[in-house]
């Protein structure tokens, strides 16, 4: 190698070598957060939607710059999906551990978000649901499970009390789908209905698969309630409204968070008009940040919110937080600066019971008018 080659070697070496300090100095670290729902089956629209609020999230965050402990931070969706079943939970809980998440959002579904839970208390990962809403989850004493919804046991009263005082209705019959979600905001409405002096005529249970109401249907117009009370989701909410409406029904539908959504008119027709539901948290035309929100997750998706959006998406932002106030991407450590969370987000104020339950929770209850949601009342818990 002559002379004019050695020098052109070694500026190339001394090139290379800043130009690799250059990258490391300011690479980012990434940081994941696990988002699981169901993205497939007949609820998949809802989890979508949850997932588009955490994306939505992630995505600004980035955009805006995040830096902990010193360091540029780079967020990662890790979205998963989990069919709504319990056995498919547990095995991405697992996946989404071994990832080495900082925190998850997820399970969207009750009967999910339980069995997951043990995954990540064993993890030792933060887990907030968006949308579970039976007291169980939180109940098992695990330190990292929390929630951004009210429960079933503030949801389900909520449901009776609006019913025997504002609808006049005195006598129900009650439908769940055998879900953890279903049965559990069933019965909390049941316990409900009998406390306030209104009389329960029947209980009946069908599955979250079921398309064809019409045998239970049949019997409770025997039975003559003034409504029936439904636990379950939209996939089959709908139907069983739209049947009930077909065979002549008088009664009006009750039912809860899962039924609540944009597109119950779609599954229901003009039944949807029918429908008296809830939402286990505050309404989005009274969120802080609600019309904001709605008009950004448009212009990114271009589709209509459904309901669990602004939840996930603050979910993430107060997994965030606790990531700010531990100065650290850690999971041990986020996990410690939860409990003393004070979030500011799109639904308003966020701070946690010991046990992972939203400290002031709210139930919002609607209808439908002319295929679209309509506010009807807030219920402060």
């Amino acid at each position: 190698m002559n002379r004019h080659q050695k020098k052109t070697a070694g500026a190339t070496a001394v090139a290379l070598a800043c130009a690799l300090f250059a990258l490391s100095a300011h690479a980012d670290e990434v940081v994941r957060i696990g988002h699981v729902a169901p993205l497939t089956g007949a609820i998949a629209h809802l989890g979508k939607d949850s997932e588009n609020g955490a994306r939505l999230a992630v995505e600004e965050i980035n955009a805006k710059g995040l830096v902990i402990g010193g360091k540029k931070v780079t967020l990662q969706l890790d979205a998963q999906d989990d069919a709504g079943d319990p056995r498919t939970a547990t095995q991405v809980a697992q996946r989404l551990v071994d990832d080495k998440v900082v925190g998850v959002v997820g399970h969207h579904n009750s009967g999910t978000s339980i069995p997951a839970s043990r995954v990540y208390r064993d993890g030792g990962v933060v887990q907030i649901s968006q949308a579970a809403t039976n007291p169980m989850y939180t109940q098992q004493g695990f330190k990292t499970t929390y929630r951004v919804v009210a429960t079933d046991a503030q949801q389900g009263p909520a449901l009776a009390s609006y019913a025997a005082k504002n609808m006049g209705v005195k006598t129900v019959a009650v439908i769940d789908d055998s879900t953890a979600y279903g049965q559990g905001l069933a019965t909390e409405f049941e316990k409900a209905a009998k406390a306030s002096g209104m009389k329960v005529i029947s209980r009946d249970a069908t599955n979250d698969k079921a398309i064809d109401f019409r045998a239970i249907l049949t019997k409770i117009k025997g039975e003559n309630p003034d409504a029936i009370m439904y636990g379950g989701m939209d996939a089959t909410g709908g139907p069983l409204a739209k049947q009930a409406r077909q065979l002549g029904m008088r009664a009006k539908i009750l039912a809860g968070d899962g039924v609540c959504s944009t597109d119950l008119p779609k599954l229901a027709g003009p039944a949807s008009d029918n429908v008296v539901c809830s939402e286990a948290g505050i309404a989005l035309e009274k969120m802080p940040g609600g019309g904001a929100f709605v008009k950004r997750y448009e212009a990114r998706y271009h589709q209509p919110m459904q309901v669990y959006a602004p939840f996930s998406y603050d979910a993430v932002h107060i997994i965030v937080d606790a990531m700010k106030r531990a100065n650290s991407t850690d999971p041990a450590k986020v996990l410690a600066a939860m409990p003393a969370t004070e979030y500011r987000g799109v639904i308003g104020e966020t701070s946690f019971t010991p046990q992972g339950d939203l400290k002031h929770g709210a139930i919002s209850v609607f209808t439908y008018k002319g295929g679209k949601k309509a506010l009807l009342d807030i219920v402060r818990m």
